[in-house]
């Protein structure tokens, strides 16, 4: 079950519900991999809207694997994620706020 305190946000993928979570390891992992310095380019795409599906996959990817799934942009990138692209965006969207702010 996914807990908001924590930061998890629940996916279901290839009908298999999963939970990730941005732990300080996988922010760091997404820097590397998003090639900057600091997230704050990141928030500031998504908090426009101008993000991109490269930026959704990352940040599922370096969500899942905190939450425990053993799982590769390829994997992802072929895999049915319940809600389509839209579904994903979002959860990316709540992984990326719930790492930074307290739910309500």
């Amino acid at each position: 079950m996914a807990n908001p305190w924590r930061g998890d946000v629940e996916l279901v993928i290839d009908g298999q519900r999963q939970v990730a979570r941005l732990t300080l390891g996988a922010l760091a992992e997404l820097e590397e991999t998003l090639d900057q310095s600091s997230l704050l380019e990141l928030v500031e795409r998504f908090e426009a809207n101008r993000f991109s599906s490269r930026d959704v996959l990352r940040l599922l990817v370096a969500g899942l694997r905190a939450g425990g799934m053993e799982v590769s942009e390829t994997s992802l990138g072929v895999a049915v994620i319940e809600g389509g692209p839209m579904g994903a965006a979002q959860a990316a969207a709540e992984l990326l706020a719930r790492a930074f702010v307290l739910p309500a």
